[in-house]
């Protein structure tokens, strides 16, 4: 699956930051993945046998290519998303622009682009669609969120709360119930929401799922819960996989009533929370976690040569480096990505047959906490983007590497 890239300013200031921060922690047990969630939240078992499902598909369109129209010709697609009407929208990295179709695949508009004017971005991170088709853009040139409304005119700035703080985000959301937005911090990095400037950063003691508030001149922010965080470790280390192999993701999806569905352990645990109430459900699969053995050890770390090696000369160089270094848990992380649709399905991806592989079987849960079943390994991927009526959108890379958005409808299991 093709995610949004982290640009090399990212990786610099995230390099600085990590620096000034002291991490180390050996795991000798387990019982922590549970520390974030005790109190008394309604606790789903699921089965522990698959039920294979067969994936079903229409193509609606397509979008993509270097004999089309120029808007179409995507030099980086950093991310999709749909609005209620069914309408894509795109934001491509290369011209900050953000495009708009329409749900046939027509041209609908385009707004933003690289510039100092009024709806205009320094440097456009990434973005969230609300159900009304106004668009929320974090720009990390003006260090705020700039809100448009739903015919892409320019309406203000909202600036960010901590200017002097550091927070991993792990991709905006838009929350379903009104003006605001979910933000989870944490892994797979999508943006460096605020950049230090003080050079004095405390360490945290958890990874948040926050609301962010939109509605006056500066965003505020509310904690929805708090999850899991290693002792001694930062949200950095294990958004970029520094030291450590097979880290707990912090994977977050928002659901129709305006809960987060969330996974931040080595476990088989999905979390629900809600503003005001924190976590209130927890699904898990009583699925046994694979032994970080002395083989498996060495097999991630002749892993992460090759991969170096097919980069550069230098690129090995560094991974050697590294590699002399990298720690391991205890046992590999299970569960890889997650997405969650209009409708309430919760999409996750475990590991595959190798604990490095991302790309293995995905279960389909609700989240009322029902099993509908999982797409076997290569099958399908976890869409990039779901939308109203079984819309998804997947960013993919078709011939000389151009990239594509490819957008279907979910007809049936």
């Amino acid at each position: 699956m093709n995610k949004a890239r982290t640009s090399q300013k990212v990786m610099q200031t995230l390099r600085i930051v990590k620096q000034t921060l002291q991490w180390r922690c050996r795991i000798s047990s387990l019982w922590l993945l549970f520390a974030a969630s005790a109190g008394a939240q309604e606790i789903v078992e699921l089965p522990a046998e698959d039920r294979w499902l067969t994936p079903q598909f229409e193509q609606v369109y397509r979008l993509g290519s270097l004999s089309g129209e120029v808007w179409e010709q995507f030099g980086n697609i950093g991310e999709v998303a749909f609005d209620q009407a069914g309408q894509l929208y795109l934001l491509d990295h290369h011209v900050d622009s953000i495009f708009v179709v329409g749900p046939d695949g027509e041209y609908r508009r385009a707004f933003g682009g690289r510039g100092e004017g009024p709806g205009e971005f320094r440097h456009a991170a990434e973005f969230a669609v609300m159900r009304d088709g106004s668009v929320v853009v974090s720009d990390w040139g003006y260090s705020a969120y700039q809100v448009f409304d739903a015919s892409g005119a320019y309406e203000r700035r909202v600036g960010w709360a901590q200017p002097w703080a550091v927070a991993v985000s792990a991709g905006l959301m838009p929350d379903p119930q009104g003006e605001g937005l979910f933000v989870a911090t944490g892994a797979p990095i999508r943006a460096l929401e605020m950049v230090n400037r003080r050079g004095v950063i405390a360490l945290p003691t958890a990874r948040p799922v926050e609301r962010l508030n939109l509605a006056g001149d500066v965003v505020t922010r509310d904690t929805v819960a708090k999850g899991w965080l290693p002792e001694g470790f930062n949200p950095i280390d294990l958004s970029v996989g520094w030291g450590w192999a097979f880290a707990p993701r912090m994977l977050p999806g928002v659901l129709p009533d305006g809960s987060v569905a969330f996974s931040d352990s080595l476990a088989y645990v999905i979390k629900i929370a809600r503003p005001g109430e924190g976590v209130w459900r927890i699904l898990k699969r009583p699925l046994q976690s694979v032994p970080v053995t002395r083989a498996v050890r060495d097999a991630e770390r002749e892993r992460r040569l090759r991969a170096a090696e097919a980069r550069s000369e230098e690129a090995l160089r560094i991974e050697r480096e590294r590699n002399a270094n990298l720690e391991f848990y205890e046992v590999v992380t299970m569960l890889r990505d997650l997405g969650t649709s209009w409708d309430g399905e919760i999409w996750v991806q475990r590991h595959g047959e190798e604990p490095s592989d991302d790309t293995g079987p995905i279960d389909v849960l609700t989240m009322d906490g029902r099993y509908l079943g999982s797409y076997p390994a290569g099958a399908v991927e976890i869409p990039d983007a779901f939308g109203p009526g079984g819309l998804v959108a997947f960013i993919e890379r078709g011939e000389l590497d151009v990239e594509r958005v490819v957008v279907k409808r979910v007809v049936g299991r």
